[in-house]
């Protein structure tokens, strides 16, 4: 479908922008721009391609995406400040992007037969492939897995469009609705602020604790006084 498409390469060059914009955050060179640029915007894709069988990948096929990433790499490396002052609307954008990544990969993926399982699976992993390499790339947790209601939502979008194709929807509908929700679900949770509960350091690493747990249980009888009859 033509606007799916379009959204498809918008989304490609949002992703593109925010992977140069990592690049700008460690003072990277031209190279290292387009690099982040080209990994954020069509990583995701070409990982889900390669694991279900669909080769060579779309991005190498219809070298349209990888042109759009040069150019999200080539705009932020000209003029990182003027569109840092729109952040917002850049992440607005992204909010889209992830939305139209997860639902394409949903559907890719049903397209080659896959389970349930694998169809969220490949729609999480198109949704934030590319987020994962560029965060590996400059040696950082990927940020899917640390912060943010990004992962969660295109989750949710997946689940959306196995949802709809059980409910007889046909495939237009099954995209359509999967990308507002996981677009919907993503913008709320930028406007409010919202994350996943996150797990709480220990005191100390597990093997210590179970050390001291055993110590405590050898010592503790040995500890109280002579009972008295």
């Amino acid at each position: 479908m033509a606007l799916t498409y379009l959204l498809d390469i918008l989304g490609t060059l949002v992703f593109a922008v925010s992977g140069a914009f990592r690049a700008v955050k460690y003072e990277l060179d031209f190279l290292g721009v387009l690099v982040l640029a080209v990994a954020t915007g069509v990583g995701g894709g070409i990982l889900r391609d390669i694991l279900i069988g669909s080769v060579p990948p779309a991005a190498f096929r219809d070298e349209t995406y990888l042109f759009v990433c040069l150019l999200g790499g080539l705009l932020v490396f000209l003029a990182a400040p003027k569109i840092a002052r729109r952040w917002d609307l850049v992440m607005a954008a992204d909010a889209v992007g992830l939305g139209v990544f997860s639902a394409i990969g949903a559907a890719k993926a049903a397209e080659f037969h896959l389970g349930p399982l694998g169809i969220v699976m490949m729609s999480v992993l198109t949704a934030t492939g590319g987020g994962v390499i560029r965060d590996i790339l400059v040696s950082e947790i990927p940020a899917v897995i640390r912060v943010d209601f990004y992962a969660t939502a295109a989750l949710c979008g997946g689940l959306c469009f196995l949802a709809a194709g059980l409910a007889g929807l046909g495939e237009t509908l099954q995209l359509f609705s999967s990308i507002l929700v996981a677009t919907g679900l993503r913008l709320v949770a930028m406007i409010y602020r919202i994350n996943l509960p996150r797990v709480h350091s220990l005191p100390e690493s597990p093997t210590e604790l179970t050390q001291k747990r055993k110590a405590g249980k050898k010592t503790g009888p040995e500890t109280q006084g002579p009972r008295h009859r």
